[in-house]
């Protein structure tokens, strides 16, 4: 293939305008799920730029870099490559056994510093004689590249202008095949690559977004006209999705134990979806045959492991009967997944990473999925979501027929994807933990909600105010790092569904805080039975009540946990004018004493932290408490925070962010052998020194 000159296509589109170009095509693209997966396929532009060197006009490649989404992607996400030392490659390529020496030779093409980090699939791109190339992961394409008669499927939705090129793992032999297609098929807009998605050419940038589009919408037509009513077989009766409250209620009474499950080797956050594909899909007779063939689009399985672990029990067996035969398929699971890799392994192959699944189904209920993260659990989801579409159109028309396990391992196991794992930035100390704080709408729980955040947590916000706790979890992240729900933690129920919710979002809890709180100041003979109950319903009774419904869910994991208590330097200093609120922190710190002796075995840690009086930025102080102690003290309102600090040893006001970083403290992962103590976060206030 010879360097391009400026009168071929890759001159026709000014430089400047390339990239932008190519970004708003790549949007458009990525935004209908129709199209592509999340941060599946890539798509490129050829154009002229002028050698800032030689002053002399050079042709280059702009096209997605490794890891990119085309959703979401910016010219900073571009890689570019010099075109002609790119298409000199082949006359250095030693075969298909070296191939994964081109991509470091890749580094050698980039024009200067060269944009993003260039992809696996860069030959593809820049072999292909056309200006603009597409690469995309339709479920349409998919189902007709994984049918068993595929070759005659495509033939027969597109005549001769889609042409099938046979399976071949990604990679530069790849580009060369569809090269060598393009130029022995001048009529044709794209192929179909067998097992594995689409790709689209053309001169300009709409011809190609159009030819895209031509593909994956012909295809999904002709899925549809051609299409048998049950590609999943007749549905089963007994497997028939539970009604909405009862599917959610065993989702979330069976989520820590799946995630306990799914993290044996490794951590990992949950995701949960009962969407109708998920629950149509299992309730199809079919359902455990297509399950087991598993995946076959490289960027379906390296999400969603070779295959998922199905529950073989209606939804209406008893929980106790589900949660044991869970355990006995998860057992089975991990040893057919060692006995997998062990038989592809060459000596030289990467470590087994993990033998848990990262897709769990439920018939009537639904589908859970893991990850290192939120976003990557919930990612996996979809790509199983976008597996089932395939399936599903594979099935209609034909047999489903993915890529044989031999090859899905060579996939899965690539050094070049264990070289890409290995890049990623370190996880930060509180990645893949979910944690839960009370009263975390305002003041100290804001606080300790986003310090928690910004360490990595999945965190839900729980406050009796939802649109509060809402506030905050949009200001943290969204739904991809917090939640917010609405507890009274005086009520079972309303405790119970938060934890319920928290299961639903992360797949369970492994940090909690009671810090929901508030104060009521008055001398003893003007304390109410009122005032008292109040009080000690929320700190007292309350913390029991999140505490106990938080170990019960820890207990299932089995993963172990921390509970912190936000109670107070009250519970061992006699302020004046305070009896309800002091005897209620009491309370609450010998809960922590208590229940770290009880819980220990069960690598659940318990931990309090009394905090002096925090007034700035308090939700307590501002809701009439700092007016009250401001009288007993005989200061203004306004002063009370400095009045407080001169009173402690180090003379220094205590503020929300100060207990924020007490917590982290005692749950980042330094004091794993720390249990049953409290951590004064009072500028040292002499009085309450614990003795």
């Amino acid at each position: 293939m010879g360097r391009m000159t400026a009168n071929t296509p890759a001159a026709e589109t000014p430089a400047a305008d390339t990239p932008a170009e190519l970004v708003a095509r790549s949007h458009r693209l990525g935004s209908d799920p129709r199209n592509t997966n999340y941060a599946g396929g890539n798509t490129s532009a050829k154009g002229a730029l002028t050698d800032p060197v030689t002053d002399q006009p050079i042709d280059v490649l702009w096209v997605k870099g490794s890891g990119g989404d085309l959703g979401t992607l910016t010219e900073a996400g571009l890689a570019v490559l010099r075109l002609d030392r790119l298409r000199a490659l082949p006359g250095v390529y030693r075969g298909v056994e070296h191939e994964d020496e081109m991509v470091a030779a890749f580094d050698f093409c980039r024009h200067g510093l060269g944009g993003a980090a260039p992809s696996i699939d860069t030959a593809m791109h820049g072999l292909v004689e056309a200006s603009h190339v597409d690469h995309l992961h339709p479920d349409s394409g998919i189902a007709l590249a994984t049918a068993a008669d595929g070759e005659a499927l495509t033939k027969e939705c597109f005549g001769n202008r889609v042409v099938w090129v046979p399976w071949r793992r990604p990679g530069f032999q790849l580009g060369l095949d569809i090269a060598a297609v393009k130029e022995a098929n001048p009529q044709a807009i794209g192929c179909i690559l067998g097992g594995h998605g689409i790709t689209a050419w053309g001169d300009t940038s709409e011809s190609c977004e159009a030819h895209s589009l031509e593909i994956i919408r012909t295809a999904e037509a002709f899925l549809a006209e051609r299409g048998k009513a049950e590609p999943f077989g007749p549905a089963l009766p007994a497997f028939a999705p539970l009604p909405t409250d009862e599917r959610r209620a065993r989702a979330a009474a069976l989520a820590p134990l799946v995630r306990g499950l799914a993290s044996t080797d490794n951590p990992q956050v949950g995701h949960f979806t009962d969407a109708d594909v998920v629950l149509d899909f299992l309730a199809g007779t079919e359902h455990p045959r297509l399950a087991a063939l598993g995946t076959s689009c490289p960027d379906h399985f390296l999400r969603t492991k070779v295959r998922p672990l199905v529950l073989d029990l209606p939804p209406a067996a008893p929980l106790d009967e589900v949660t044991a035969r869970l355990r006995e398929l998860h057992a089975a699971y991990r040893d057919e997944y060692r006995a997998y890799y062990e038989r592809h392994a060459a000596p030289d192959s990467p470590a087994m990473r993990g033998a848990d699944p990262a897709i769990v189904l439920v018939p009537g209920v639904g589908m859970f999925s893991f990850g290192r993260d939120k976003q990557t659990a919930r990612v996996a989801g979809e790509f199983y979501v976008n597996a089932i579409n395939v399936m599903r159109g594979a099935e209609a028309v034909s047999t489903y027929a993915p890529i044989d396990e031999a090859e899905k391992f060579r996939i899965e196991y690539w050094a070049l994807e264990e070289a890409k794992l290995r890049r990623m930035p370190a996880p930060k100390p509180l990645a893949t933990r979910v944690a839960l704080v009370t009263g975390a709408a305002s003041g100290i729980g804001r606080a300790i909600a986003l310090r928690l955040a910004a360490e990595g947590a999945c965190v839900v916000v729980a406050d009796l105010d939802l649109d509060k706790a809402a506030a905050v979890a949009a200001e943290i992240g969204g739904p991809d790092r917090a939640v917010g729900v609405s507890a009274d933690v005086s009520v079972p129920g309303a405790v119970a569904a938060a934890f319920a919710e928290a299961a639903l979002a992360f797949g369970g809890v492994d940090l909690v805080v009671n810090n929901a709180g508030l104060s009521i100041s008055k001398p003893l003979l003007e304390t109410s039975e009122r005032d008292w109950d109040l009080q000690h319903d929320v700190m007292a009774k309350g913390s029991f009540l999140v505490a106990r419904e938080a170990a019960r869910l820890m207990v299932e994991q089995g993963l172990g946990g921390d509970l912190v208590y936000i109670a107070s330097k009250n519970s061992v200093f006699a302020g004046p004018d305070n009896v309800a609120y002091g005897s209620a922190k009491a309370d609450q710190a010998h809960q922590v004493r208590l229940l770290a002796a009880e819980l220990g075995k069960h690598g659940i840690r318990v931990n309090g932290i009394n905090p002096d009086g925090v007034v700035r930025g308090s939700g307590i102080f501002a809701g009439g408490w700092g007016a009250k102690r401001a009288a007993v003290y005989g200061v203004d309102e306004s002063e009370l925070g400095a009045f407080y600090a001169k009173r402690t040893l180090l003379g220094r006001e205590v503020l929300p962010e100060h207990v924020a970083a007490a917590v982290f403290a005692l749950v980042g992962g330094d004091l794993t052998r720390t249990t049953g103590v409290h951590l004064p976060v009072d500028s040292g206030v002499a009085a309450a020194f614990l003795r």
